[in-house]
């Protein structure tokens, strides 16, 4: 892997250290944070908080994210379509409450739902979110997916026949519809999720763009570690925020599906051996090693036990050797698959796994040139 070059590399750098080009975390500051090219910082560790509403008892959220933060969690990230955003709101607010953080001491991640596309929609997606989280302005809200559903009361519109129906959008005008949510102060920075290559430059090459993504939010670990979007992000000062960075629970509801033909990444033998060297479970490693190389991870739980476990990544640090081999591990295959894709032609076989052309039905921005690219891999 090459030595980090750019600006978010030159920022980095006054609070890390680096081994052969990989970023050492354990000399950040103790908020384990690094820098967004707006100006602001996001912490390296979040809290997935997504749990299938009709599995989670009520009030199961409220005392996972208390518990992170008593830890030590201050990244949370959460979406409308989560379903327990509130649950989130009242636990952030009763820590706050009762003298533990203070808000600028959280940072909440949002999402912008793909019925919420249209330009006039997005400020009050916005809107609902932080007032279901009781808060006056979001950390990062992010672009869940680069591709619309009709607009609506249904989350998951669907015809007759149940398949989803989907939406003309322009994401550019849907960026500057965030961007004017930014300068009204309603949240500090913008991203995007599940975002390729040609979908981030759609962005970038924007004319007239106001505020750039400052992330990119896609499935990142072992076992998929996207170099090539990786390596384009950081050119471009964006940073990678890998969700799945424990691989999957298996758990195939809400949207997506769990790709089964993988085989479990916990029970990877070299990052159990690497493990065993410092005392560390296979997981603290995997987490480790995105960290590292200045991913930010999101791992998802609703264990006590794990939530305290998965925080402990900051006291080891991985060997430039550990970090190759690890590395090498890559296998190019998601497990997750996102089912709405999947309806347009996603396929599962690793040997097709360049997904460079969406079907053409699939809307997108004006600058697009009718190129439909699946969102979240890299270009090959």
């Amino acid at each position: 892997m090459k030595p980090l070059r750019t600006a978010w590399y030159t920022k980095a750098s006054q609070c890390c250290s680096t081994v052969g080009g990989f970023v050492l975390a354990e000399t950040f500051p103790e908020s384990h944070s690094i820098p967004l090219s707006d100006g602001n910082q996001i912490p390296l560790l979040g809290l997935g908080t997504y749990g299938d509403p009709r599995k989670t008892p009520k009030g199961t959220t409220v005392e996972c994210v208390k518990l992170a933060i008593d830890v030590g969690y201050r990244h949370f990230d959460g979406a409308l379509v989560y379903f327990n955003e509130h649950e989130v709101g009242q636990a952030i607010s009763e820590k706050i409450a009762d003298g533990t953080v203070r808000r600028e001491d959280i940072f909440y991640c949002g999402k912008l739902w793909n019925t919420f596309h249209p330009p006039e929609l997005v400020r009050p997606a916005l809107e609902r979110t932080l007032q279901t989280l009781k808060m006056d302005y979001v950390d990062l809200y992010i672009v869940e997916l680069p591709m619309a559903f009709k607009p609506g009361e249904e989350f998951y519109p669907r015809d007759e026949n149940g398949k989803y129906i989907y939406h003309r959008t322009d994401l550019c005008a849907t960026w500057e519809a965030l961007e004017a949510c930014k300068d009204a102060g309603l949240v500090k920075s913008l991203g995007v999720s599940n975002f390729n290559r040609r979908q981030l430059e759609l962005l970038l090459k924007k004319p007239g763009l106001k505020h750039k993504p400052v992330s990119n939010q896609i499935e990142c670990h072992p076992y998929f570690t996207q170099p090539k979007l990786l390596e384009y992000c950081r050119q471009n000062d964006i940073v990678v925020v890998g969700y799945c960075p424990l691989g999957s629970s298996r758990d195939a509801s809400w949207y997506a599906t769990v790709n089964l033909t993988c085989p479990p990444l916990l029970e990877d033998e070299l990052l159990v051996s690497i493990g065993k060297k410092y005392n560390k479970s296979s997981a603290q490693v995997a987490l480790r090693f995105n960290v590292q190389r200045g991913v930010v991870v999101i791992p998802k739980s609703y264990n006590p036990e794990r939530i305290k476990h998965n925080f402990q990544i900051f006291d080891f640090s991985l060997t430039e050797e550990e970090m190759k081999a690890i590395e090498a591990l890559n296998k190019n295959i998601r497990f997750v698959e996102l089912l709405m894709l999947s309806r347009l032609g996603f396929v599962s076989k690793p040997a097709e796994r360049d997904f460079t052309i969406w079907m053409s039905r699939v809307p997108m921005c004006r600058e697009a040139g009718g190129r439909r690219l699946l969102p979240g891999h890299e270009e090959k």
